[in-house]
Protein backbone atom coordinates (compact mmCIF):
# COMPACT_ATOMS: atom_id res chain seq x y z
CA UNK A 1 0.00 0.00 0.00
CA UNK A 2 1.04 3.64 -0.41
CA UNK A 3 1.86 5.44 2.83
CA UNK A 4 3.75 8.34 4.40
CA UNK A 5 6.40 6.87 6.71
CA UNK A 6 9.44 9.19 6.88
CA UNK A 7 12.77 7.40 7.34
CA UNK A 8 14.28 10.34 9.22
CA UNK A 9 12.99 13.48 10.93
CA UNK A 10 12.89 16.82 9.15
CA UNK A 11 10.74 19.34 7.34
CA UNK A 12 7.78 18.65 5.09
CA UNK A 13 10.15 17.47 2.35
CA UNK A 14 10.76 14.15 4.17
CA UNK A 15 7.15 13.14 3.52
CA UNK A 16 7.45 11.12 0.33
CA UNK A 17 5.05 8.31 -0.57
CA UNK A 18 6.53 4.87 0.09
CA UNK A 19 5.29 1.28 -0.16
CA UNK A 20 4.41 -0.54 3.07
CA UNK A 21 2.69 -3.88 3.79
CA UNK A 22 -1.06 -3.79 4.29
CA UNK A 23 -1.62 -4.31 8.05
CA UNK A 24 -3.30 -7.46 9.29
CA UNK A 25 -6.02 -6.76 11.87
CA UNK A 26 -5.63 -8.31 15.32
CA UNK A 27 -8.59 -10.23 16.81
CA UNK A 28 -10.21 -7.05 18.21
CA UNK A 29 -9.41 -4.86 15.18
CA UNK A 30 -10.90 -3.96 11.84
CA UNK A 31 -9.07 -3.14 8.62
CA UNK A 32 -10.17 0.14 7.03
CA UNK A 33 -9.66 1.07 3.40
CA UNK A 34 -8.85 4.72 4.00
CA UNK A 35 -10.67 7.43 2.05
CA UNK A 36 -9.22 10.44 3.88
CA UNK A 37 -7.00 11.24 6.86
CA UNK A 38 -6.91 14.30 9.09
CA UNK A 39 -3.68 16.25 9.59
CA UNK A 40 -2.93 17.26 13.19
CA UNK A 41 -0.21 19.10 15.10
CA UNK A 42 1.12 15.87 16.68
CA UNK A 43 1.80 14.60 13.14
CA UNK A 44 4.07 17.60 12.61
CA UNK A 45 5.87 16.94 15.88
CA UNK A 46 6.36 13.29 14.94
CA UNK A 47 7.68 14.30 11.51
CA UNK A 48 10.21 16.56 13.23
CA UNK A 49 11.34 13.77 15.56
CA UNK A 50 9.82 15.23 18.75
CA UNK A 51 6.85 12.88 19.25
CA UNK A 52 7.63 9.21 18.61
CA UNK A 53 4.66 6.84 18.31
CA UNK A 54 3.76 4.84 21.43
CA UNK A 55 4.86 1.23 21.73
CA UNK A 56 3.05 -0.99 19.26
CA UNK A 57 1.76 1.86 17.10
CA UNK A 58 2.77 2.11 13.43
CA UNK A 59 5.45 4.62 12.49
CA UNK A 60 3.25 5.76 9.60
CA UNK A 61 1.87 9.23 10.39
CA UNK A 62 -1.81 9.94 11.00
CA UNK A 63 -4.05 9.94 14.09
CA UNK A 64 -7.47 9.85 12.42
CA UNK A 65 -9.03 8.55 9.24
CA UNK A 66 -12.28 7.72 7.50
CA UNK A 67 -13.07 4.90 5.14
CA UNK A 68 -14.78 1.54 4.74
CA UNK A 69 -14.24 -1.53 6.88
CA UNK A 70 -13.06 -4.31 4.54
CA UNK A 71 -11.94 -6.98 7.04
CA UNK A 72 -12.33 -7.80 10.72
CA UNK A 73 -10.54 -9.83 13.37
CA UNK A 74 -12.09 -12.91 14.92
CA UNK A 75 -13.51 -11.06 17.95
CA UNK A 76 -15.28 -8.41 15.85
CA UNK A 77 -18.82 -8.88 14.47
CA UNK A 78 -18.37 -9.43 10.76
CA UNK A 79 -21.56 -7.47 10.11
CA UNK A 80 -19.30 -4.41 10.40
CA UNK A 81 -17.60 -5.25 7.11
CA UNK A 82 -18.72 -2.78 4.46
CA UNK A 83 -19.66 -0.04 6.92
CA UNK A 84 -18.31 3.51 6.48
CA UNK A 85 -16.53 4.64 9.65
CA UNK A 86 -14.12 7.17 11.04
CA UNK A 87 -11.60 6.21 13.68
CA UNK A 88 -9.19 7.58 16.25
CA UNK A 89 -5.75 6.06 15.65
CA UNK A 90 -2.44 5.79 17.50
CA UNK A 91 -0.82 6.10 14.06
CA UNK A 92 -1.10 4.82 10.52
CA UNK A 93 -3.71 7.13 9.01
CA UNK A 94 -1.56 8.47 6.16
CA UNK A 95 -1.94 5.22 4.23
CA UNK A 96 -4.33 3.39 1.95
CA UNK A 97 -5.21 0.90 4.71
CA UNK A 98 -5.10 1.03 8.51
CA UNK A 99 -5.93 -1.45 11.28
CA UNK A 100 -7.55 -0.17 14.47
CA UNK A 101 -9.52 -1.50 17.43
CA UNK A 102 -13.17 -1.76 16.42
CA UNK A 103 -14.19 0.14 19.55
CA UNK A 104 -12.34 3.25 18.35
CA UNK A 105 -14.55 3.55 15.28
CA UNK A 106 -17.66 5.67 14.87
CA UNK A 107 -20.15 5.26 12.00
CA UNK A 108 -20.20 7.90 9.28
CA UNK A 109 -23.78 9.17 8.91
CA UNK A 110 -25.19 10.56 5.67
CA UNK A 111 -24.80 14.08 7.06
CA UNK A 112 -20.98 13.81 6.83
CA UNK A 113 -18.73 13.50 3.82
CA UNK A 114 -15.70 11.23 4.15
CA UNK A 115 -13.52 14.36 4.20
CA UNK A 116 -15.49 15.78 7.13
CA UNK A 117 -15.52 12.43 8.91
CA UNK A 118 -11.73 12.14 8.66
CA UNK A 119 -11.37 15.53 10.36
CA UNK A 120 -13.52 14.63 13.39
CA UNK A 121 -12.01 12.01 15.72
CA UNK A 122 -8.75 13.53 16.99
CA UNK A 123 -10.17 16.92 17.90
CA UNK A 124 -13.53 15.55 19.09
CA UNK A 125 -11.97 12.97 21.43
CA UNK A 126 -9.47 15.57 22.69
CA UNK A 127 -11.97 18.33 23.42
CA UNK A 128 -14.52 15.98 24.93
CA UNK A 129 -12.11 14.24 27.30
CA UNK A 130 -10.44 17.46 28.42
CA UNK A 131 -13.18 20.10 28.51
CA UNK A 132 -16.17 17.94 29.37
CA UNK A 133 -14.62 15.10 31.38
CA UNK A 134 -11.51 16.50 33.05
CA UNK A 135 -12.83 20.07 33.45
CA UNK A 136 -16.50 19.12 34.03
CA UNK A 137 -17.86 21.73 31.63
CA UNK A 138 -21.59 22.25 31.96
CA UNK A 139 -24.28 24.61 30.73
CA UNK A 140 -23.64 28.20 31.81
CA UNK A 141 -19.86 27.86 32.11
CA UNK A 142 -17.45 30.21 30.33
CA UNK A 143 -14.40 28.66 28.65
CA UNK A 144 -11.22 30.32 27.36
CA UNK A 145 -9.65 28.45 24.43
CA UNK A 146 -6.28 29.39 23.00
CA UNK A 147 -5.79 28.79 19.27
CA UNK A 148 -9.41 29.48 18.42
CA UNK A 149 -9.09 28.77 14.68
CA UNK A 150 -7.10 25.55 15.03
CA UNK A 151 -8.76 22.18 14.65
CA UNK A 152 -9.01 21.92 18.43
CA UNK A 153 -10.26 25.50 18.73
CA UNK A 154 -12.99 25.21 16.13
CA UNK A 155 -14.17 21.89 17.59
CA UNK A 156 -14.24 23.42 21.08
CA UNK A 157 -16.38 26.30 19.79
CA UNK A 158 -18.78 23.86 18.11
CA UNK A 159 -19.20 21.66 21.18
CA UNK A 160 -19.58 24.62 23.53
CA UNK A 161 -22.32 26.02 21.32
CA UNK A 162 -24.19 22.71 21.42
CA UNK A 163 -24.02 22.41 25.20
CA UNK A 164 -24.83 25.99 26.25
CA UNK A 165 -21.30 27.04 27.19
CA UNK A 166 -19.93 30.51 26.41
CA UNK A 167 -16.55 30.45 24.70
CA UNK A 168 -13.82 33.07 24.49
CA UNK A 169 -10.93 32.33 22.14
CA UNK A 170 -7.57 33.84 21.28
CA UNK A 171 -6.14 34.00 17.77
CA UNK A 172 -3.19 35.64 16.04
CA UNK A 173 -4.88 38.08 13.66
CA UNK A 174 -8.04 40.12 13.26
CA UNK A 175 -9.02 37.91 10.32
CA UNK A 176 -8.73 34.79 12.45
CA UNK A 177 -10.70 36.45 15.24
CA UNK A 178 -13.44 37.26 12.74
CA UNK A 179 -13.41 33.65 11.53
CA UNK A 180 -13.72 32.38 15.10
CA UNK A 181 -16.69 34.61 15.90
CA UNK A 182 -18.32 33.70 12.58
CA UNK A 183 -17.99 30.06 13.61
CA UNK A 184 -19.70 30.73 16.94
CA UNK A 185 -17.19 32.04 19.47
CA UNK A 186 -18.81 34.57 21.79
CA UNK A 187 -15.61 36.65 21.92
CA UNK A 188 -12.27 36.50 20.09
CA UNK A 189 -9.10 38.21 21.30
CA UNK A 190 -6.15 39.04 19.04
CA UNK A 191 -3.31 38.05 21.36
CA UNK A 192 -0.80 39.98 19.24
CA UNK A 193 -2.49 43.33 19.79
CA UNK A 194 -4.39 42.83 23.08
CA UNK A 195 -3.59 41.57 26.57
CA UNK A 196 -5.83 38.52 26.78
CA UNK A 197 -5.82 38.58 30.60
CA UNK A 198 -7.22 42.11 30.71
CA UNK A 199 -9.71 41.39 27.92
CA UNK A 200 -10.99 38.28 29.70
CA UNK A 201 -11.48 40.30 32.88
CA UNK A 202 -13.34 42.98 30.95
CA UNK A 203 -15.54 40.46 29.11
CA UNK A 204 -16.46 38.62 32.33
CA UNK A 205 -16.92 41.73 34.46
CA UNK A 206 -13.89 40.80 36.53
CA UNK A 207 -15.23 37.36 37.43
CA UNK A 208 -13.02 35.28 35.14
CA UNK A 209 -13.71 32.08 33.23
CA UNK A 210 -14.58 28.68 34.62
CA UNK A 211 -12.23 26.74 32.34
CA UNK A 212 -9.07 27.39 30.35
CA UNK A 213 -8.12 24.93 27.58
CA UNK A 214 -4.45 25.59 26.90
CA UNK A 215 -2.10 24.25 24.24
CA UNK A 216 0.57 26.97 24.66
CA UNK A 217 2.11 26.38 28.08
CA UNK A 218 5.23 28.30 29.07
CA UNK A 219 4.57 31.87 30.18
CA UNK A 220 0.89 31.52 29.26
CA UNK A 221 0.35 29.24 32.26
CA UNK A 222 0.48 31.86 35.05
CA UNK A 223 -1.41 34.30 32.85
CA UNK A 224 -4.11 31.70 32.31
CA UNK A 225 -4.49 31.30 36.05
CA UNK A 226 -5.18 35.04 36.30
CA UNK A 227 -8.11 34.48 33.94
CA UNK A 228 -9.75 31.82 36.10
CA UNK A 229 -12.69 32.45 38.41
CA UNK A 230 -12.71 30.88 41.88
CA UNK A 231 -13.01 27.07 41.57
CA UNK A 232 -11.75 27.39 37.98
CA UNK A 233 -10.21 24.51 36.06
CA UNK A 234 -7.07 24.73 33.90
CA UNK A 235 -6.49 21.94 31.37
CA UNK A 236 -3.16 21.61 29.53
CA UNK A 237 -3.11 19.59 26.30
CA UNK A 238 0.16 20.83 24.75
CA UNK A 239 3.11 23.11 25.51
CA UNK A 240 4.07 24.82 22.27
CA UNK A 241 5.74 27.74 24.12
CA UNK A 242 7.46 25.72 26.82
CA UNK A 243 7.02 22.65 29.01
CA UNK A 244 7.65 24.33 32.38
CA UNK A 245 5.96 27.16 34.26
CA UNK A 246 5.87 28.75 37.69
CA UNK A 247 2.71 28.02 39.69
CA UNK A 248 1.60 30.55 42.35
CA UNK A 249 0.72 27.89 44.92
CA UNK A 250 -1.03 30.08 47.47
CA UNK A 251 -3.13 31.73 44.75
CA UNK A 252 -4.14 28.26 43.55
CA UNK A 253 -5.10 27.35 47.15
CA UNK A 254 -6.89 30.62 47.85
CA UNK A 255 -9.09 30.41 44.77
CA UNK A 256 -9.45 26.61 44.87
CA UNK A 257 -8.14 26.14 41.32
CA UNK A 258 -7.83 22.74 39.67
CA UNK A 259 -4.79 22.19 37.42
CA UNK A 260 -4.91 19.15 35.18
CA UNK A 261 -3.98 17.94 31.72
CA UNK A 262 -3.75 14.86 29.56
CA UNK A 263 -2.31 13.22 26.47
CA UNK A 264 -4.63 11.08 24.40
CA UNK A 265 -2.38 9.17 22.01
CA UNK A 266 -0.66 6.88 24.57
CA UNK A 267 -3.95 5.83 26.22
CA UNK A 268 -4.92 2.22 25.58
CA UNK A 269 -7.66 1.10 23.23
CA UNK A 270 -9.92 0.25 26.17
CA UNK A 271 -9.99 3.89 27.28
CA UNK A 272 -10.41 5.20 23.74
CA UNK A 273 -13.24 2.75 23.13
CA UNK A 274 -15.02 3.95 26.28
CA UNK A 275 -14.71 7.54 25.04
CA UNK A 276 -16.03 6.51 21.62
CA UNK A 277 -19.03 4.88 23.30
CA UNK A 278 -19.72 8.04 25.32
CA UNK A 279 -19.42 10.19 22.19
CA UNK A 280 -21.77 7.90 20.29
CA UNK A 281 -24.43 8.55 22.94
CA UNK A 282 -23.78 12.19 23.86
CA UNK A 283 -22.45 13.84 20.69
CA UNK A 284 -23.00 11.62 17.66
CA UNK A 285 -26.75 12.35 17.48
CA UNK A 286 -25.80 15.99 16.73
CA UNK A 287 -23.49 14.72 13.98
CA UNK A 288 -26.23 12.56 12.47
CA UNK A 289 -28.54 15.59 12.44
CA UNK A 290 -25.91 17.67 10.63
CA UNK A 291 -25.53 20.03 13.61
CA UNK A 292 -21.87 19.22 14.28
CA UNK A 293 -19.30 19.32 11.51
CA UNK A 294 -15.60 20.16 11.42
CA UNK A 295 -14.30 23.31 9.78
CA UNK A 296 -12.32 22.21 6.71
CA UNK A 297 -9.46 24.46 5.71
CA UNK A 298 -8.09 22.54 2.72
CA UNK A 299 -7.52 19.11 1.19
CA UNK A 300 -4.44 17.57 -0.40
CA UNK A 301 -3.77 14.25 -2.10
CA UNK A 302 -1.51 11.76 -0.30
CA UNK A 303 1.25 12.53 -2.79
CA UNK A 304 1.02 16.20 -1.74
CA UNK A 305 1.35 15.45 1.99
CA UNK A 306 4.42 17.68 2.13
CA UNK A 307 2.31 20.63 0.96
CA UNK A 308 -0.32 19.81 3.59
CA UNK A 309 2.31 19.94 6.33
CA UNK A 310 3.79 23.12 4.90
CA UNK A 311 0.35 24.71 5.20
CA UNK A 312 0.09 23.62 8.82
CA UNK A 313 3.62 24.86 9.51
CA UNK A 314 2.66 28.26 8.09
CA UNK A 315 -0.04 28.74 10.73
CA UNK A 316 -2.36 30.25 8.13
CA UNK A 317 -4.95 27.47 8.20
CA UNK A 318 -8.39 27.84 9.76
CA UNK A 319 -9.83 24.50 10.82
CA UNK A 320 -8.68 21.11 9.59
CA UNK A 321 -6.35 20.04 6.79
CA UNK A 322 -7.23 16.66 5.23
CA UNK A 323 -5.33 14.19 3.04
CA UNK A 324 -7.19 12.25 0.33
CA UNK A 325 -6.02 8.75 -0.54
CA UNK A 326 -7.15 9.07 -4.14
CA UNK A 327 -6.10 11.89 -6.41
CA UNK A 328 -9.68 13.18 -6.53
CA UNK A 329 -12.18 14.05 -3.86
CA UNK A 330 -13.31 11.50 -1.29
Amino acid sequence: MRAIDPASPGGPEVMAVVERPVPVPRPDEVLIKVAAAGVNRPDVLQRMGFYPPPAGAPSILGLEASGEIIAAGGEVPHELIGQPVCALLAGGGYAEYVAVAAGQCLPVPEALTMIEAAAMPETLFTVWTNVFERAWASEGDVVLVHGGTSGIGTMAISLCNLFGIDVIVTAGSDAKCAAATAHGADHAINYKTEDFVERVKAITGGTGVNIVLDMVGGDYFPRNLQCLAPDGRHVSIAHQAGATATVPIFEMMRRRLTLTGSTLRPRDSGFKSLVADELSRSVWPFVAEGRLKPVIDSTFSLSDAAAAHARMDSGDHIGKIVLLMGEGDA
